[in-house]
């Protein structure tokens, strides 16, 4: 007596598969695609909206609040203190507040050089060239 788990394994044979029965004719042309299926609805486009100047500032706010959470977790997890010397002050300040106010300082320079650099075009500008 032969057991299943016992027997050699046969390789798959689908010539040995019996053949699935026929469907009926209104249903084989359908499923085989031979009917068209009916047009595609139209390809609806949004239409576009233009920027304004609300949107920008919608955009501005949210930005700002996005930069106030970061800043505010920046802050809570930096207070250790560190010592400051500079020039004749000396003192110790959060290691938060002193990033901050390297930060401020940096943009204040950056913001400084832009400056100046917009008022040497303008004068290009009114000069004509």
């Amino acid at each position: 007596m032969g057991y299943p788990e016992h027997e050699p394994l046969r390789e798959h044979d689908p010539a040995l598969e019996p053949e699935a029965p026929p469907l009926p004719d209104e249903l084989a042309l359908t499923l085989a695609g031979l009917e068209p299926a009916g047009e595609a609805p139209p390809v609806r486009t949004a239409a576009r909206v233009p920027r304004t100047r609300t949107s920008a500032v919608w955009f501005g706010v949210w930005a700002g609040v996005a930069a106030l959470i970061v800043l505010i977790i920046f802050v809570a997890q930096n207070t250790g203190g560190v010592q400051i010397s500079f020039l004749w002050m000396q003192g110790q300040i959060p290691i938060a507040v002193a990033l901050l106010i390297a930060g401020v300082a940096g943009a204040a320079v950056a913001m400084a050089v832009a400056a100046a650099r917009i008022i040497q075009l303008r004068r290009l500008v009114r000069r004509g060239h």
